[in-house]
């Protein structure tokens, strides 16, 4: 079992930038897909992006393409999202999720989570 920590949101204004965490314990990453998700108040669980730990293959969400970067720090066995020029649109809940054998954009397919950080974008 995997388990997975968020960290580093915050309230920004918009225009900014965050850099969020996802620290993973109990277990390597090897072989696991990590992906990065958003809920809005009242809206669906978002994918955003993904990255296939072993290649470094990465997938974005058309929507967030050009703002949002995946990536990840093999010794620290952590996943992070650069998240530039931030929206109000933006806010949400930011979940790190890991899946064993899918890569792809659908949220019931990942099996690990974590507790989520709440990202605010200030107009």
């Amino acid at each position: 079992q995997v388990q997975l920590v968020e960290s580093g949101g915050g309230l920004v204004q918009a225009g900014g930038s965050l850099r969020l965490s996802c620290v993973a314990s109990g277990r390597t990453l090897s072989m696991y897909t990590v992906g990065w998700f958003r809920q809005a108040s009242g809206k669906e669980r978002e994918f955003l992006a993904a990255i296939i730990w072993n290649s470094g293959t990465k997938y974005n969400a058309d929507s967030v393409k050009g703002r949002f970067t995946i990536s990840r720090d093999y010794a620290k066995n952590m996943v992070y999202l650069q998240m530039n020029s931030l929206k109000p649109e933006d806010t949400a809940v930011y979940y790190c999720a890991a899946s064993r054998d899918y890569s792809g954009s659908s949220y019931d397919r990942y099996g690990f989570w974590g507790q989520g950080t709440q990202v605010t974008v200030s107009s």
